[in-house]
């Protein structure tokens, strides 16, 4: 692998770990170095990290907020 991919990658510890889990992505990158954008987004869908995945973690947190409201409303109104 070139040497400014593995500069760039040892610089961010999520794409470290990506590629140790994924070791195909060694050799994708040792043929073709123009291929880490590729790998980045490869790593954020894989550790959850894109926009619709933190909006979807954003709404399972309102949706149990709301739940426990409710459950608390209605724990009040049964006293």
């Amino acid at each position: 692998m070139r040497k400014e991919v593995m500069e760039y990658v040892s610089q961010n510890k999520d794409l470290q770990r990506f590629m140790r889990e994924q070791p195909a992505w060694y050799r994708r990158l040792s043929r073709n170095p123009n291929d880490i954008q590729a790998l980045e987004i490869a790593a954020l869908h894989h550790y959850q990290r894109t926009i619709p995945h933190k909006v979807e973690k954003f709404t399972n947190s309102v949706q149990m907020a709301t739940m426990m409201m409710s459950m608390f409303q209605a724990m009040k109104s049964q006293t």
